[in-house]
């Protein structure tokens, strides 16, 4: 009888630790699929978070270049809602709702610049002289006629602006320094300065053999040659041309020959200077989840 309880009592209790190992497999079958739930879950707002950030970087970017352009106003906070870019409208923006941009700069510094203003132009054909009093137009006269031309329509504001690029300071910056290579305008350039110098020569055309370099970031030089024949007289006038030129021509290498008392043969080695156009460069960033 105490044999048949012995029995009965080891049953009972191997059908408990079978009870209880099923029940701690399932306990574990469960904390395993949690744990993986909770680290899915924590990458995946580790991931979005960093998608987030990233967005609202590329948004302050763009807020920044609107900002610093003169696009548009300043925004309410730290970036441009959504509204406000849908409202902005640069040609309705007054100079002074835009301080310290770069069109401001452009329109109120650059083009008013007396030094560069003082360089006289030639060319009467861009319409920069007032038909009513025939004299030029004055910076003051072209930002009148760029204010007033808002309110008649998109042609006229069209017309006032490409007046103050072509009649202000701002027409000699494009002449100091372009903004790419033109063989013809440099040819012709160095035309005009040989004409100013009393020197008509037989032929000129671009150097086929010219290097191009790059200084810097954007700035290139080009290597041309130059010559002339005539007496001391002449070739005083034009290296001193040269050297008074609004772009920028550097002698690097000259030779002198001389034929008789006074008539010499004048070759010489330049340098002619332009910029590459500027651009804002659009990048990407893809963002990838851990170990993807």
């Amino acid at each position: 009888m105490a044999k048949e309880i012995a029995i009965g009592k080891r049953a009972k209790i191997s059908e408990a630790q079978q009870y209880m190992l099923l029940a701690v497999l399932v306990a574990s079958v469960f904390l395993g699929v949690a744990v993986s739930l909770v680290s899915h879950f924590i990458k995946q707002i580790s991931f979005n978070t960093n998608v987030i950030m990233a967005e609202e970087q590329s948004i302050k970017s763009y807020s920044d270049i609107i900002k610093s352009v003169g696009v548009c106003k300043k925004p309410g906070g730290d970036v441009y809602s959504t509204d406000e870019l849908k409202k902005c409208n640069p040609d309705t923006i007054e100079l002074s709702e835009i301080p310290n941009t770069l069109r401001s700069n452009i329109l109120e510094k650059m083009a008013a610049n007396e030094a560069l203003n003082s360089v006289p132009k030639e060319d009467t054909s861009a319409g920069c002289n007032d038909p009513t009093s025939g004299k030029r137009y004055t910076y003051e006269e072209l930002m009148k006629n760029y204010e007033e031309s808002k309110n008649k329509g998109q042609e006229a504001l069209k017309e006032a602006s490409q007046r103050i690029k072509s009649c202000s300071a701002l027409r000699v910056i494009p002449d100091a320094l372009p903004a790419f290579k033109n063989e013809e305008a440099l040819m012709a350039s160095i035309d005009m300065l040989y004409r100013v110098s009393d020197w008509k020569p037989q032929s000129i055309h671009p150097n086929q053999d010219s290097k191009t370099s790059t200084i810097g970031n954007n700035l290139n030089v080009s290597s041309i040659n130059i010559s002339l024949e005539g007496n001391t007289k002449t070739a005083t006038n034009v290296l001193r041309n040269f050297e008074r030129s609004i772009r920028e021509l550097d002698v690097n290498r000259a030779t002198i020959s001389w034929k008789d008392s006074d008539e010499l043969t004048l070759s010489a080695q330049a340098s002619a200077y332009y910029t590459s156009g500027s651009s804002i460069t659009e990048t990407k960033k893809t963002i990838k989840a851990e170990g993807k």
